[in-house]
């Protein structure tokens, strides 16, 4: 481009023609505060990724200050719906929202919830039925947080709504921007390896979460500074994070903390892969049980994520190479038998 700019022996009218074009350009990115160009340094392309609105743009009005509350919620989550919280004791853990939906749900590739508003209610698998979201919220208090759903009118429901509403106000309804999801990742031909995971978690990941991978406590003990990984105060089993690659996509983009970004990962997919069935194998790692166990998850199996570790399925393969792999023949019975892949 710049070799055609100011080459000699281009006419006058195409530089300046040209140099218009790059002024005009430029105006427009200066004016567009939705998005930024973001250069990708893991071998992708350049590409735009959404970019949350400044906390300083949250209207001073009524609207305005169920945003900050429920960004507080988020945030704070075991402060005020916690075991011991101020406004309800609905969490089962003092875990925090944001320890899984990142900088409080700001994060691109950091389960963020740029485009959740807009795309609820949405029809869910795993319940078999269209949610709403302040049901999509109930969930993750329920399985996570491994808690007692909040009534939908209340003030917390409703604060935390707003809030995802204000966040992804400029996202079409219906629709998503880039970020919102998660990495791919290119699958191993063999199964998730756990004792490789779990050397690579005790050299990258133990001194933050423990050898143990029970976290890290404030030290008033309210809430933690790194949550729990397995164990009794931890996320459910059938919850997102324990499904090997749900978690792996999100260690790839994110972890270990202060060393990956979506940019630039720290750990191959590999190795993604390994940790994350390392810390979700159940036999090391026990951790809480589904509180209802009488109505089932994913009633309509063609729906069940391909690394649910708890059958029935639509396919054959057994349980074990479901959570553990290799992926890539189930995937290809998928799309082979024209039925969903879900990750």
């Amino acid at each position: 481009m710049t070799n055609r700019l100011f080459s000699f022996f281009k006419p006058l009218s195409i530089v300046a023609g040209a140099l218009v074009m790059v002024f005009v350009f430029v105006l427009m990115s200066c004016g567009n505060n939705t998005t930024t160009a973001v250069k990708e340094e893991n071998g992708l392309s350049d590409t735009t990724v959404f970019v949350a609105p400044d906390t300083a743009t949250i209207p001073n009005d009524q609207f305005g200050e169920m945003v900050r509350y429920g960004r507080e919620l988020i945030l704070n989550s075991a402060k005020y719906i916690g075991p011991e919280g101020t406004a309800g004791h609905y969490l089962g853990n003092k875990m925090n929202c944001t320890n899984c939906h990142l900088d409080g749900g700001t994060r691109a590739f950091g389960f963020n919830f740029f485009s959740t508003h807009a795309r609820y209610p949405q029809y869910r698998g795993r319940e078999n039925k269209v949610l709403n979201l302040g049901e999509r919220i109930n969930n993750c208090v329920e399985r996570p947080h491994n808690g007692t759903p909040l009534p939908l009118d209340s003030k917390e429901i409703i604060a935390m709504e707003c809030y995802m509403r204000w966040l992804g106000a400029k996202v079409p309804v219906g629709g998503h921007v880039k970020g919102d999801e998660m990495p791919e990742l290119e699958f191993p031909e063999r199964e998730a390896d756990v004792q490789k995971g779990g050397a690579i978690f005790a050299k990258e990941c133990a001194s933050c979460h423990g050898l143990t991978g029970s976290g890290v406590f404030r030290p008033d003990s309210s809430t933690y500074i790194y949550p729990p990984l397995w164990g009794e105060f931890s996320y459910q089993n059938g919850s997102s994070p324990s499904r090997v690659i749900k978690l792996a996509k999100f260690i790839k983009a994110n972890m270990p903390d202060k060393k990956a970004t979506w940019r630039k990962p720290y750990l191959t997919d590999e190795q993604a892969i390994d940790v994350a069935a390392f810390i979700n194998d159940g036999e090391m790692h026990p951790r809480p049980q589904k509180k209802d166990r009488s109505v089932p998850d994913y009633a309509d199996y063609k729906f069940k994520a391909i690394d649910y570790e708890a059958g029935p399925y639509v396919d054959s393969f057994t349980a074990h190479q479901h959570k553990y792999g290799p992926y890539k023949p189930i995937i290809k019975y998928h799309k082979d038998h024209n039925l969903p892949v879900i990750f």
